[in-house]
């Protein structure tokens, strides 16, 4: 057995500790490293979560002449898409394509998927058609990663083509893709088109869940049909389908956007009954709401309830909360919780810096005013 298939196969079983025992042995016996034992090191410093070492490792042996396999960087690759370093994820990948080591549909897959859940679907897709270009065939994985990438992005008209030029190719919708494109319509206010798909999606066998009424709901929502969205909630359970808490949160969301705050506080606590954990973005549009319409005490309490389930608060909660509190007069009050917010090193929004000083000035609190100004 080489050296290099022993460093193989501590490589598939993961026990990345011997292939350095290995490695310094090889080294003792006089046997030079070549281009293969380079990929098997790099590919282990990425397994242990040093991706920049395998990075500088690669740049060095480069200089010395030796191009590792695709498999190398690869790894290297997935590992940067990880850490969210995209300026060494292109330079790989211009790296690959100078030394003769063409990109596979692996790599392209990782950067692909990387890039969309970055919200840079646009660059995703000329990845993605580079990738054509090269004569590599995506596979279902790739187009569905690529159409939710752009649907997201609210791209919808390229999301639609690659739709249609997936079927062409004889892939199949999963009902994944189909929930994808139903969303992607449904956010844009495509009902109609929104609805022939989800007909199509039932009809080629695949089965109505609550990932697909969430999708419903949710574009509903968006274009202020709560009503509508509630008709779906209430069918869910007669049609056998379990609600989740993006249920629940999702027509929370909607009625509070149109002010039922009504509505909505008779789903949080429907949401409590049925043994669901809130979120804080449960909490985050009814604090808003609340504030919005002068219920600050109402808000201040779910405020202290969403702490005390070990909830961060998304960024701008507090700030509906001081808003709420000098709309009311209350300066005393706002001040404390803008004091709060800087202790927490949290900067509150132009516009609570603008109300605080407003109320503060109205209530002779003139030295509160400069200070507040002063963190401006």
């Amino acid at each position: 057995m080489t050296w290099n298939a022993a460093l193989s196969g501590c490589l598939k079983v993961g026990r990345t500790d011997i292939i350095w025992i290995l490695y310094q042995e090889m080294i003792e016996c006089g046997v030079a490293a070549d281009a293969e034992t380079v990929g098997y090191l790099i590919q282990a410093l990425c397994v242990d979560n040093n991706v920049l070492k395998g990075y500088e490792l690669l740049r060095q042996v480069l200089v010395d002449g030796l191009v590792p396999g695709k498999a190398a960087f690869n790894k290297l690759i997935s590992g940067f898409c990880k850490e969210k370093n995209y300026t060494r994820v292109s330079e790989l990948l211009h790296i690959m394509i100078s030394k003769n080591r063409d990109p596979d549909n692996y790599t392209y897959q990782e950067v692909i998927n990387w890039l969309c859940k970055k919200g840079k679907g646009r660059e995703g897709l000329r990845v993605f058609n580079d990738l054509k270009d090269r004569g590599y065939a995506p596979d279902i994985v790739m187009y569905t990663t690529m159409i939710h990438g752009l649907c997201t992005m609210d791209y919808i008209g390229e999301a639609r083509k690659l739709w249609f030029e997936m079927i062409e190719k004889g892939y199949r919708p999963n009902e994944y893709t189909y929930n994808t494109m139903i969303l992607g319509f449904c956010k844009i206010g495509s009902f109609e088109e929104a609805k022939i798909l989800y007909k199509e999606m039932c009809d080629r066998g695949y089965k109505e869940t609550t990932v697909s009424y969430n999708a419903m709901m949710r574009g509903l929502c968006l274009h202020g049909r709560t009503d509508e969205a509630y008709g779906l909630f209430t069918e869910m359970p007669h049609k056998g389908i379990v609600r989740d808490l993006i249920t629940y949160n999702t027509l929370i969301q909607g009625f509070c956007k149109e002010g039922k705050i009504v509505e909505s506080t008779n789903l949080f606590r429907e949401l409590l009954t049925q043994g669901f954990q809130p979120s804080t973005y449960t909490y985050t549009p009814l604090i808003e709401r609340l504030c919005q319409v002068g219920a600050v005490q109402e808000a201040k309490s779910l405020w202290n309830d969403m702490k005390n389930r070990g909830l961060e608060s998304t960024f701008g909660t507090q700030d509906y909360i001081i808003i709420g509190l000098c709309d009311q007069g209350d300066a005393a009050e706002g001040m404390e919780w803008f004091l709060d917010m800087l202790k927490s090193k949290l900067k509150p929004k132009q516009k609570t810096f603008g109300k605080l000083v407003e109320c503060l000035s109205q209530r002779d609190r003139l030295d509160d005013s400069l200070l507040v100004l002063d963190f401006m």
